[in-house]
């Protein structure tokens, strides 16, 4: 199973207990990366350069490469696990990089985009209030609103064979509804 979707949808957390229910391994692709970024010539480091000189959106339209490149590496060297993948690693505005990345992800059996609210609205502020409350930032960033940008993102729709809804729910409970409709 891999999980998408924007910042603060909790596909780290809904991972970890997925795995540990269906004993298998869990993998978050944000914290192995960065030998996947490496291989093609990218790190956090290069990343965070390039930002100060040319400012987030552009570097990240620079590093759709290696994000592309991470994501196929993830799901073929981690067969059989329970996957999360960041919020910028199923947005693309690279056609080529999209079609790598629905290429890989085409493999596998279940990609679940992870959201809290079937209402837009709803969604952004619940997911504007759990980013800023546990990693302190709200994805505004140069005037361009990230988690609006990854939760209306086509791509990460196009990748998705079915998107949840978490509402109130905890991990454990979304989990137990997740795994029944497997």
């Amino acid at each position: 199973m891999v999980l998408v979707g924007p910042a603060g949808a909790g596909k780290t957390t809904l991972g970890r207990e997925i795995a540990a229910r269906t004993q298998r391994a869990f993998v978050d692709l944000d914290a192995v990366a960065d030998g996947y970024y490496a291989q093609v010539g990218w790190s956090i480091a290069k990343l965070r350069a390039r930002i100060a000189v040319i400012g987030r959106l552009a570097a990240e339209a620079e590093w759709e490469p290696a994000r592309a490149h991470a994501v196929a590496c993830a799901v073929a060297d981690h067969p059989d696990t329970v996957i999360a993948l960041g919020a910028g690693h199923t947005s693309y505005t690279g056609h080529q990089h999209l079609a790598m990345v629905r290429t890989a992800l085409g493999r596998c059996h279940d990609v679940v985009r992870v959201l809290p609210s079937a209402q837009r609205e709803i969604s952004l502020t619940v997911l504007r209030r759990r980013c800023t409350a546990d990693k302190g930032r709200s994805w505004i960033i140069d005037g361009h609103d990230f988690l609006a940008h990854w939760l209306d993102d086509p791509g990460t729709q196009l990748v998705a064979t079915r998107t949840i809804y978490t509402s109130d729910e905890t991990p454990a409970q979304t989990a137990a509804r997740l795994l029944r409709r497997s």
